[in-house]
């Protein structure tokens, strides 16, 4: 492999290998490992800021015990004179393709009944296509009234040429999309009949789930082997980024976050590839509700696993590397096109101003984990922004489902941001309520979430790192992602968004896809904090008298039942 960035190959080794020596140690520690693993840390930021004077640490060096075939290869450093790498998270981009738009182009949305009348109104005015990668898309009315526009929209464009221009892609997860006699396969069947030339279907199954495991475990248990997680909506050259899937809670009570990207042509393309990309290696739902691969592609279950994975690996790093690609090229000419546009501006004025578009503030770069097929890059960017946060740094993360990685609890309590941390409460947990072994899930939640807590307060780190429970009567809560404030300001310059959680299935046996949005417009980062205030608005911080009260009691059984099986969900 080409060293990536500017170390050597030695070095990356090097840091591989001291990596690797220091997962074996932290592994051996004792109880308090966590407040050893702060306190060394620390003693080698102070060892090293001697060597930072001299030589700036490069990120790839926390990159490289992670390096792995699937990661882009990078033959030459990412171009530091275009204007869309004038911010320090331009490292980024060494890992995947950077898209510089203008923060006028970026509306954030705050509720359900805002992100269903926006996808209604998006498919009424699509002339081109429409991609929509979901979980499942669910069987109410809400739902259907969303496939009447699809259809009516698919009959316009047919009526007004006699033949349809317009494209119809669907990603779906095969397990989820297939429970129960009523499903999204039976609800999009009517599309793919009336319109089997425009409408694509595809359900993505995961290839962990086969042989004899596929075949005993039940329905809706199928589904904590592997999941297709991405959402998705795009709209001709209109792209929604969010965590919310295609269902009616989505559409009313149930809270998420939700971007849209307008007039973007370039990330709606790359999203339409990678959409394109994981359809292809999906069973593609038949006019008659069977399914089938398409031809010449290895099976996802009944099909060698390590070839089909290669395969998925494949085509989807090569959406990835050849947009890079493209937007290296498109950074460069454009360069160049704003050194000629100044040159004219001198010459005829105002009018060369009004034609020329405005420079990029904002910077988009798409982050991609689908572990099944060896590729780790949001892994990767998310340990890395939490290793580099500085002293005083804020990081505002929320997740619905609070289960994180190991390795991102270890940075939570072993580096220096502060973090507010935004999850769900029993009542909002979106299993609250539910029939059998599923209603104890909740309380699985609650006893991961005290087990952590009990550990800030172990290290003392209780005004650093602060849990926060979302509360709202009658709603239940689905928003992912974080907010990144840096030292001294009160405005977010970065978040993420998307469908990862934190947690295990996000990392191990999902696939995921969310957003870095990077900007430098105060009037975007003040959309981002309005967004941020207005969920943690809606919650109470976590102390020891929390786990006190009745509604938290655990179960002894869901104590003993939890370490086994949370990496499941």
């Amino acid at each position: 492999m080409v060293a990536p960035g500017r170390g050597s190959a030695a070095g990356l080794m090097a840091a591989a290998g001291g990596a690797a020596l220091w997962r074996r140690l932290s592994a051996w520690l004792p109880r308090g490992r966590l407040g050893l693993a702060a306190l060394l840390g620390r003693l080698s930021d102070r060892l090293s800021r001697g060597r930072d004077r001299r030589a700036r640490r490069s990120s790839w060096l926390l990159l490289a015990p992670l390096l792995t075939p699937s990661v882009p290869v990078i033959t030459a450093p990412p171009c530091s004179l275009c204007p869309e790498g004038a911010h320090r998270f331009q490292w980024i981009g060494n890992l995947v393709p950077e898209f510089g738009i203008s923060s006028s182009n970026i509306k954030v949305l705050s509720s359900p009944a805002e992100f269903y009348e926006l996808l209604k109104v998006q498919i009424k005015s699509a002339k081109q296509r429409v991609v929509m990668a979901s979980l499942y898309l669910g069987t109410g009315l809400l739902e259907q009234e969303l496939v009447d526009c699809l259809e009516e929209t698919l009959e316009k464009s047919f009526q007004a040429k006699g033949s349809s221009d317009l494209r119809v892609s669907i990603l779906l997860d095969y397990t989820r999309g297939s429970r129960g006699r009523k499903n999204s396969r039976t609800m999009l069947i009517p599309l793919l009949q009336r319109f089997p030339e425009q409408v694509r279907v595809s359900l993505f199954h995961t290839p962990n789930l086969r042989g004899l495991l596929r075949l005993l475990i039940p329905e809706r248990f199928n589904e904590t082997i592997g999941l297709q997680h991405i959402k998705v909506y795009l709209f001709d050259d209109n792209v929604i980024l969010s965590g919310a899937n295609l269902s009616d809670l989505y559409f009313t009570n149930r809270q998420d976050r939700y971007v849209l990207l307008q007039d973007s042509p370039e990330i709606a393309d790359f999203f339409t590839e990678l959409v394109d990309a994981i359809g292809d290696v999906s069973l593609q739902l038949q006019r008659d509700d069977t399914v089938q691969m398409m031809e010449g592609m290895v099976h996802p279950y009944q099909g060698d696993k390590v070839a089909y994975c290669e395969i998925a690996n494949r085509r989807v790093m090569e959406v990835i590397n050849s947009a890079r690609t493209r937007q290296e090229l498109l950074h460069a000419k454009t360069f160049h096109s704003s050194q000629q546009g100044s040159s004219l501006l001198s010459q005829k004025g105002s009018q060369a101003s009004r034609d020329l578009k405005p420079e990029p503030d904002t910077w988009i770069y798409p982050l991609i984990q689908m572990k099944p097929f060896g590729i780790q890059i949001d892994e990767m960017v998310t340990e890395t922004l939490l290793t580099e946060a500085e002293r005083d740094a804020r990081i505002y993360l929320t997740t619905g489902y609070f289960n994180l990685t190991q390795a991102y609890m270890d940075l939570i309590l072993g580096t220096r941001a502060e973090y507010r941390i935004l999850l769900a409460s029993p009542e909002v947990n979106g299993f609250f309520g539910a029939k059998g072994v599923a209603g104890a899930i909740p309380a699985a939640y609650v006893y991961i979430e005290h087990q952590f807590y009990s550990e800030v307060c172990y290290l003392h780190q209780q005004e650093r790192v602060q849990l926060q429970e979302y509360s709202r009567a009658g709603w239940t809560f689905h928003a992912k992602g974080l907010w990144l404030y840096l030292a001294g300001s009160d405005l977010p310059c970065l978040t993420f968004i998307g469908s990862p959680n934190f947690g295990y299935r996000s990392v191990h046996r999902d696939l995921e896809a969310q957003v870095a949005i990077v900007t430098e417009n105060k009037a975007l980062q003040q959309q981002l904090h309005q967004e941020q205030e207005q969920l943690y608005l809606c919650s109470g911080v976590v102390s020891s008298s929390t786990f006190e009260q009745p509604n938290r009691y655990v179960k002894l059984w869901v104590k003993l039942v939890t370490p086994l099986i949370k990496n499941f969900f």
